[in-house]
């Protein structure tokens, strides 16, 4: 991560916490009320092929034992009534704002992948990783839809990991490093325009 982009991601979050700060103590609030306990969902990530965090989300699924694995339709069933408005929004991405200031992950970037695909991909996250992750990136507003459609038809565990693993980490590894090739702080802008409008524009469409 280059200088002026930590700078970027420092200050901008460091604003947008404090902007938006009594909106998270309101969904938290909301949540605990509502859903009960625990408000935040901790899930390990990997910042490089040897550096784990704790990736912060609102909670927006009843918890259940051996959680592993990306969301596909076989988890849809755990989805709250409280979870499911904030995924539609990415709401539930809010406290993600910590973790950029921390440095574990950048505004832009390759969305943070599970331990269990950095090592069993390792040459591929090795050159995925030397950008920093995000919490959205060109994969994210490119192929997020497409990956949702995917995830969709799935109806296990192991179902969801093998359509993952064979047709969701090498397209978004791809998009990945085409914004490594061409990554700058305007471009990080855009994107982050783009998956605003993006964001608020399906948020609006899935009400009809």
């Amino acid at each position: 991560m280059t200088f002026s982009k930590r700078i970027f991601d420092l200050v901008a979050g460091v604003m947008l916490a404090i902007l938006l700060a009594p909106f998270i103590v309101l969904i938290g609030v909301w949540l605990r009320f509502k859903e009960g306990g625990p408000v935040f969902y901790i899930s390990e990530r990997m910042r490089d092929e040897n550096t784990a965090f704790g990736l912060v989300k609102f909670r927006t699924m009843n918890a259940a034992a051996n959680d592993v694995g990306v969301s596909g339709s076989d988890k849809l069933s755990r989805i709250t009534k409280t979870g499911a408005i904030l995924r539609r929004a990415r709401l539930d991405e809010l406290p993600q704002l910590w973790n950029v200031i921390k440095g574990d992950i950048s505004f832009v970037g390759p969305r943070p992948p599970l331990r269990q695909y950095v090592e069993r991909f390792p040459d591929l996250y090795r050159q995925v990783l030397k950008s920093r992750p995000g919490i959205t990136g060109l994969a994210s507003i490119s192929f997020h839809a497409h990956e949702h459609y995917l995830l969709s038809k799935s109806a296990s565990p192991a179902e969801t990991d093998a359509i993952y693993s064979r047709s969701c980490v090498p397209r978004k590894a791809r998009i990945d490093l085409l914004y490594q090739q061409n990554r700058n702080l305007c471009f990080d802008v855009i994107i982050m325009v783009k998956t605003v409008v993006k964001t608020i524009d399906t948020s609006r469409w899935r009400k009809f």
